[in-house]
């Protein structure tokens, strides 16, 4: 094993343990209650640390969290940071421990800390492609629910449009998350940017545009929204097309997997002892497995590219 891979093992086991001590004491002495309550965060605590000492991480977080929220999932930035630290450090161990080689061990820390990252793009460009069916009739029936409110006040016809719960699939989770946003958050535009990411195609940037205007200057947007309900119908056909390559793009991501699977699974199957030995001793077959494991991360990341074009 390396010493770049001995270093990470005992980094790893240094910080899981030392988190495993910290939370038997907090739990021991009763802090982590009075915590919550308080909300007081020490200035000597690791992310306050952190984002003193390196402003880039401070950029890095407020990415992570609106990412995170933009999918509405209950976890901090700063523990999914420190969640694909941990695995950068678990990739450098086992590909120094399996690979043996400076190429192993880094090309593997990479692709095991990048791997949740990249599992939130994907997870995003999954629901934003189930949204897009879904975005013109949840704009036809905000529209709706604005001319019956009286083309004044917008965040009124955002709730009548939430209450009706006719918004079909993950549309009535997006348009509660805007109203949650412009009710309580307290900047509008951040609000509108979470949608606009939620969505994540021209049409919504042109809702979110119209509804920034209707919220900072108060003016009637009723003709705007009359004439984005008839830019869509027209687009409809391009936008089933558009769906139709989004989804060539993500059977294609896959299909390296599955002809890695079945290969390894045909030579383990007729030929077991030479299998082994050429997947798991011999360094020529650890270095055309790990060739593999980065083509097709490479693949994803590619996808995952050519899917935020196409959006």
């Amino acid at each position: 094993m390396s010493q770049l891979s001995m270093t990470a093992t005992a980094a790893l086991l240094f910080l899981l343990f030392s988190y495993i001590i910290g939370n038997l004491l907090e739990l021991a002495i009763g802090r982590r209650k009075l915590r919550s309550r308080l909300k007081y965060e020490s200035p000597l605590s690791m992310r306050n640390l952190l984002i003193r000492q390196f402003k880039g991480y401070t950029r890095l977080r407020n990415h992570l969290a609106e990412l995170l929220e933009t999918l509405r999932l209950k976890m901090t930035a700063d523990l999914f940071a420190a969640t694909s630290f941990l695995l950068l450090l678990c990739g450098i161990a086992v590909g120094g421990a399996y690979f043996q080689t400076a190429k192993g061990t880094l090309l593997f820390g990479f692709v095991m800390g990048l791997a949740p990252y990249v599992a939130l793009r994907g997870l995003l460009i999954h629901r934003r492609m189930q949204a897009q069916l879904d975005f013109l009739p949840a704009v036809e029936l905000f529209y709706q629910c604005y001319l019956v409110t009286g083309e004044r006040h917008v965040r009124t016809a955002l709730q009548r449009t939430i209450e009706e719960k006719r918004l079909l699939g993950p549309m009535q989770a997006v348009f509660e998350q805007l109203y949650r946003n412009l009710s309580v958050r307290g900047d509008d535009d951040a609000s509108l940017r979470l949608m606009a990411s939620s969505l994540g195609h021209v049409w919504a940037d042109y809702f979110v545009n119209i509804m920034r205007v209707a919220l900072t200057e108060g003016v009637t947007v009723s003709d705007g929204l009359r004439e984005l309900l008839a830019d869509m119908r027209k687009a409809r056909r391009s936008n089933e097309q558009e769906r139709h390559r989004l989804l060539e793009i993500r059977v294609a991501n896959f299909t390296p997997v599955l002809f890695l699977a079945l290969f390894v699974g045909i030579n383990v199957k007729y030929n077991r002892a030479n299998a082994y030995y050429y997947y798991l001793l011999d360094p020529q077959g650890k270095d055309i497995l790990l060739n593999a494991i980065v083509l097709i991360f490479g693949s994803f990341l590619m996808g995952l590219w050519l899917s935020r074009k196409k959006m």
